[in-house]
């Protein structure tokens, strides 16, 4: 671990906390982060069977045809006899949005957390560091924690049932057991939660803890990371007062200089 000396040096945070000094917010923040990572990172590979199977189905549509008679020739019937049912056209279209389903469903958390996700910024990004913690932490209590709970509510019930029924696909040649696909559509909705449970317990920290203590952020950036601190350009004086918190002190010095017009 870096001194205090070398953080400053390096503009690293000198308070940044550490796994003894973390607030216990911050280290159940840490633990729900890597498990929405490491579920996100696996289920991202979810998008080599969607490509693949994606490409067979093109592929047999493409040099397929029938007879006379209504058989099978071509690609068709060369992947039918080797792999058997699992390469009928059916099986190829629900394998295709099977797979896709699962993809988005895992990697859903994993957006949030790595802040890769869609944001409206037209207001957002104009706003105070501040006034971006608020948002984000009214909009996770207000929004995304009731709505994830109450989807997971209704789809643990519709996987449950999917399995006591034995639900199958509506066509003849179709995938059996569709509880499978449900119940990993339930398992990333509750990866989701876990991640917005994550970056609250984050923003909270943010928001009511010690204002000099700095630990890396998954949806905001720190008033001084947003701030070009070189020359003497105009900035939001309320992001400027964070800054002179921080606890680097070449930070703290610039900032002065520059609202003082030094």
């Amino acid at each position: 671990m870096a001194s205090a000396e070398e953080s400053t040096l390096t503009g690293a945070p000198a308070a940044a906390a550490t796994a003894e000094t973390m607030p216990w917010a911050l280290r159940l923040s840490e633990r729900l982060r890597r498990f929405v990572d490491f579920v996100g990172r696996w289920g991202s590979w979810l998008i080599l069977p969607v490509i693949f199977f994606t490409m067979i189905d093109v592929i047999a549509r493409k040099i397929s045809w029938l007879d006379d008679e209504g058989r099978l020739h071509g690609m068709q019937v060369f992947l039918v006899s080797v792999f058997g049912r699992m390469f009928e056209s059916t099986m190829l279209q629900e394998l295709e949005w099977h797979f896709h389903a699962g993809l988005f469903a895992l990697v859903l958390g994993y957006g949030y957390i790595n802040n890769s996700h869609v944001r409206v910024d037209l207001i957002r990004e104009n706003l105070a560091f501040r006034k971006r913690a608020w948002l984000e932490f009214w909009g996770i209590t207000i929004f995304l924690v009731p709505f994830c709970a109450t989807i997971i509510w209704f789809a643990y019930g519709y996987a449950l049932n999917s399995y006591e029924l034995g639900e199958i696909s509506a066509s003849t040649v179709g995938l059996r057991h569709r509880w499978i696909i449900k119940s990993v559509l339930l398992f990333g909705l509750v990866t989701a939660l876990v991640a917005g449970i994550s970056v609250w317990l984050q923003v909270a920290v943010a928001l009511f803890g010690d204002p000099a203590r700095r630990f890396p952020l998954m949806t905001l950036d720190w008033p001084e990371e947003d701030i070009k601190l070189e020359g003497k350009e105009r900035v939001k004086l309320e992001d400027a007062m964070d800054a002179l918190a921080a606890p680097d002190e070449v930070l703290r010095e610039r900032t002065s200089k520059i609202l003082t017009g030094g």
